[in-house]
């Protein structure tokens, strides 16, 4: 299993992001095909105290194929534009293997 991890740092209007983050394009992503499942956290601190981040995502996929695959997708566009439209600047995407220990 693999996750594309999406790490936002803090936004100017925290108010205003979540509300399109979770208005608009979580329900975006949420409709990439093969995506198994997404989890968000909201970023508290850190174990130095403050950080710079603001929210976690990670949408889980069986292959870093298929999360390319949906990255691909007419879905997976409408997601990325939106992603760059309202969080270009402050979003980092990375992909990481899940395994257990």
């Amino acid at each position: 299993m693999v996750k594309l991890i999406a790490l936002y740092r803090k936004p100017e209007n925290a108010e205003a992001f979540d509300v399109h983050y979770f208005d608009v394009h979580a329900p975006l992503a949420g409709r990439m095909p093969g995506l198994r499942r997404i989890e968000v956290a909201r970023v508290t601190g850190s174990p130095m105290g403050a950080t710079d981040y603001h929210l976690i995502a990670e949408m889980y996929f069986d292959s870093q194929e298929a999360a390319v695959a949906a990255l691909g997708s007419p879905e997976g566009k409408a997601a990325g534009k939106d992603l760059m439209g309202f969080a270009g600047k402050l979003v980092h995407l990375v992909f990481a293997e899940v395994r257990p220990v």
